[in-house]
């Protein structure tokens, strides 16, 4: 296994310091939005951190990324030089045999899959998942002392604990959970803090029962690992409401706050008034605008998000009692972007130029949260591309379980094809429109699978629905500028 040089993070956690917490003397003026799959990979992570802010690795199908990248051949060496650090060294062994290929698969050959997420443990599955995200956030923070953060959605429960505690075994500084309410989320923390079993709550369809994801961190540390540092919870969210109730107790209460607006890309929650008919975009009134003033009365940093890219966003949100802002769109379409190169050209091309649809899709997403379609040709944002896309589910992040009628725990999404979402119990309605996320974004940042029959996967594109700054952006730093012009552009008065 190849180390390249010599490695700059030791493969011995941390240990602790008194009171858990990893230390914040500041906290940052900006954060870097944990965007899609591989959008925010581990060279946009570190681009931000070394330019003094909070670069934030996706922490999405890091899993399924590690397994293809490794397939790919690992051009660079960089995730050979991560596993030779990674703690468990027999998991490491394992995951490179099974899916290392020196030099690649050929061009158009599908490539080998990994586990989906369930409820029944899966030592291979938390192996992988533990490591993809070991190796993100480790080469996010080699070489340097900023801090990295690794971002969740609270919807995707299953792959939530091993996921967490391999970003904690690289030393990750912060957990940005959004999508869902992360109520249990800092107890999850403690625990893997200490290398310590938890259980997750998983929402089941149809069952009132609780049910848990259970993991088992076992060898994965190493034998007689020191406690991790445990890395500080900012919780987004998209109301003041959620903010007050997860501070009322100290069992849910994070370490800060980030106040998503509706505008922001990706998903978002849905509103709390009216919906337009017909599959329209969701239609947002006052009921839905956070107010900063009760989140700045918890006495807890927060920072602002959605439409935050102006030149004086910063300034702006201090004013409101913020710590500053995160941003998303601008930095997706940096440089060291994972996106595919082609497909980050033609979006910012088409963005600055102020030609760029953003829809809020009420329908596309299988999780039933609106999200932000970027419409660009050739990707499932074209009905035609949609409908020649022969519908199925093979990665499962978004798969939702139900209470099958034998008592057990199934699995299903409405991406699927809709016979067999139907046989599952799922309304036919509810497939209607939905796009396979999983496939579609993985398809984004260039791993996209190549099917037996020849079809290959296509992408789908999103952004935040306020453009307006980047005509500004690409005027002051030109049309291939770096995540480091970003935060001076967002830091400048």
């Amino acid at each position: 296994m190849p180390t390249g040089h010599a490695a700059s993070a030791s493969p011995v956690p941390r240990a602790s310091p008194p009171g858990g917490a990893t230390p914040d003397p500041a906290p940052p003026a900006v954060i870097q939005g944990g965007m899609g799959v591989g959008v925010s990979g581990w060279r946009l992570a570190r681009a931000v951190s070394l330019a003094g802010q909070l670069g934030v690795v996706s922490g999405v199908a890091l899993d399924a990324q590690l397994a293809r990248r490794l397939q790919l051949g690992d051009t660079g060496g960089h995730l050979r030089r991560a596993l030779a650090v990674f703690p468990d060294r027999e998991a490491a062994s394992r995951i490179l045999a099974r899916y290392f290929v020196p030099g690649g698969i050929p061009p158009g050959r599908p490539f080998r899959p990994v586990p989906r997420p369930g409820l029944r443990p899966d030592r291979h599955r938390d192996e992988l998942t533990a490591a993809g995200n070991f190796a993100e956030v480790w080469l996010a923070k080699e070489g340097h002392g900023g801090p990295v953060g690794v971002n969740y959605m609270e919807k995707i429960q299953l792959a939530t604990q091993p996921a967490v505690y391999g970003a904690m075994l690289a030393g990750v500084d912060h957990v940005l959970v959004g999508a869902g309410i992360p109520g249990e989320i800092p107890g999850v923390l403690d625990a893997l803090s200490t290398h310590s079993a938890t259980e997750l709550t998983v929402a089941v369809e149809g069952s009132d029962a609780r049910h848990t994801a259970a993991f088992d961190p076992g060898g994965l540390a190493g034998a007689g690992a020191p406690p991790l540092i445990r890395p500080r919870l900012l919780a987004i969210v998209s109301s003041a409401v959620l903010a007050v109730y997860l501070h009322r107790s100290p069992a849910t209460r994070p370490d800060g706050f980030v106040l998503e607006s509706h505008t922001a890309g990706g998903h978002s929650a849905p509103p709390r008034g009216r919906r337009a008919p017909g599959g329209g975009e969701p239609v947002y009134g006052p009921r839905d605008r956070i107010d900063p003033a009760k989140v700045a009365a918890l006495g807890l940093p927060f920072w602002l998000a959605g439409g935050r890219a102006g030149r004086r966003s910063v300034a702006d949100a201090r004013a409101l009692g913020a710590a500053g802002v995160q941003a998303g769109t601008a930095f997706a379409l940096a440089r060291e972007s994972g996106l595919e190169p082609g497909l980050r050209r033609r979006l910012l091309a088409e963005g600055a130029a102020g030609s760029l649809p953003v829809r809020n899709d009420p329908l596309a997403s299988p999780t039933g949260f609106p999200f932000k379609v970027a419409r660009l040709s050739g990707t499932l944002s074209e009905d035609g591309e949609y409908e020649r896309r022969p519908r199925l589910c093979d990665l499962g992040y978004l798969r939702t379980p139900y209470l099958k009628e034998n008592g057990a725990v199934g699995y299903r999404c409405p991406a699927e094809p809709v016979d067999l979402y139907t046989r599952k119990g799922g309304a036919a309605g509810d497939a209607a429109g939905r796009r396979c996320l999983c496939n579609a974004l993985t398809a984004n940042v260039g791993l996209h699978q190549h099917r037996a029959d020849g079809y290959v996967e296509p992408p789908l594109l999103t952004a935040g629905q306020d453009l307006g700054f980047l005509a500004d952006l690409v005027r002051e730093a030109g049309t291939d500028y770096s995540a480091a012009d970003v935060v001076r552009y967002l830091l400048a008065e």
